[in-house]
């Protein structure tokens, strides 16, 4: 089976922000490289592929997008367990949430998010925001070896005096 590599996972139940989020990211990534799903039981799912996601190939996107609050299972549990696992433990996760309570921060961060971004209200800062969060983490950022995915030579370096 022939699939298109997932960039980006985005686990938003608002159909606004999922509209603005993809708009801003449509000049750094096919939209047939984003995968959105709506709630916190579907992005499980999707990331140890059971349930509608079953018969997807395995692998890993380069970026996960996280709302908080989500229906079904929270935000926060689906940090927690795809942090708790070695298949998807080292996959960038940002929490992208209306949110800004210290506590919520907090536990993102102890959780493992790599990225707590509060969204903004304002249209034109949103695009900037989510556009900016692409552009790092999918052009700047040079992502973890995705356990999931065959290995490739670790012999792409230069050769080091230990190594003749």
């Amino acid at each position: 089976m022939i699939e298109e590599k997932i960039e980006i996972l985005l686990v938003e139940d608002n159909a606004n922000d999922e509209m603005l989020a993809l708009y801003s990211l449509r000049d750094l990534i096919a939209a047939k490289n984003i995968k959105v799903v709506r709630d916190g039981k579907e992005a499980l799912d999707y990331a140890f592929t059971k349930g509608a996601f079953a018969d997807r190939v395995a692998g890993n996107p380069q970026l996960i997008l996280l709302d908080k609050n989500l229906p079904v299972v929270d935000g926060l549990e689906v940090l927690r367990r795809l942090r708790a696992d070695p298949r998807t433990c080292l996959v960038p996760i940002v929490m992208m949430t209306g949110s800004a309570k210290e506590s919520d921060i907090a536990a993102s961060y102890q959780l493992g998010a790599n990225s707590y971004v509060v969204k903004p209200v304002d249209f034109d800062k949103f695009t900037e925001t989510a556009r900016e969060l692409g552009f790092y983490w999918l052009l700047v950022n040079e992502p973890p070896p995705d356990p999931l995915a065959p290995r490739k030579n670790d012999h792409d370096h230069a050769p080091s005096p230990t190594d003749r």
